[in-house]
């Protein structure tokens, strides 16, 4: 299965377009989003193309491959408007016996993980920065903002397949880090 990693949307019509052309470019099956899909949030500017009702209606054409774990920013609201589930604070993927712990990154975090017996892969969102390092074994993927990123790094994503893991920028698809897992 190939994934495409998305985090921190925040409304951007625009990011999620560019997001979802990533998918088709790189050919992927799922879409993991890690939160923070619609609501802009009180600390934030407003993102380039800030279309939050057009950004849901171009996911919703996507629902059935999306798999989704609540972010800070979102809410029942935006429940009521994206046509896949959206509440869970975190989903657990196993994926050719490699575990992925999917989760938005203000409940658990690096400095925080959650107690499991085994996690591969820790994806998570919510800082707006992209990362790629192991950490005891564990592989710490944050695919960054489709919208807002921090610290002047570029717009992006990640990719994950077959134990090979990819940050990409959204514009023109240039490969910034890649790991793989023993």
């Amino acid at each position: 299965m190939k994934y495409l990693i998305i985090s921190d949307i925040h409304g951007s019509y625009e990011g999620v377009s560019l997001a979802l052309s990533a998918f088709e470019h790189h050919g992927c099956d799922k879409i993991i989003l890690l939160g923070d899909i619609l609501y802009h949030g009180p600390r934030n500017p407003l993102p380039e193309g800030f279309d939050p009702a057009k950004a849901a209606l171009l996911l919703n054409e996507h629902k059935d491959k999306i798999i989704c774990a609540r972010g800070n920013c979102d809410s029942e609201v935006d429940q009521m408007v994206l046509e896949f589930p959206i509440k869970a604070p975190y989903v657990l993927i196993i994926d050719n016996r490699i575990q992925i712990f999917a989760t938005h990154g203000h409940l658990y975090d690096p400095l925080s993980l959650p107690v499991l017996n085994t996690i591969d892969i820790f994806m998570y969102g919510h800082t707006h920065l992209y990362d790629l390092n192991f950490q005891n074994g564990i592989l710490l993927l944050n695919p960054g903002s489709v919208s807002l990123p921090k610290e002047n790094r570029p717009k992006s994503y990640a990719i994950y397949e077959n134990k090979v893991a990819n940050i990409y920028s959204l514009h023109g698809h240039k490969n910034l880090l890649e790991v793989t897992l023993p």
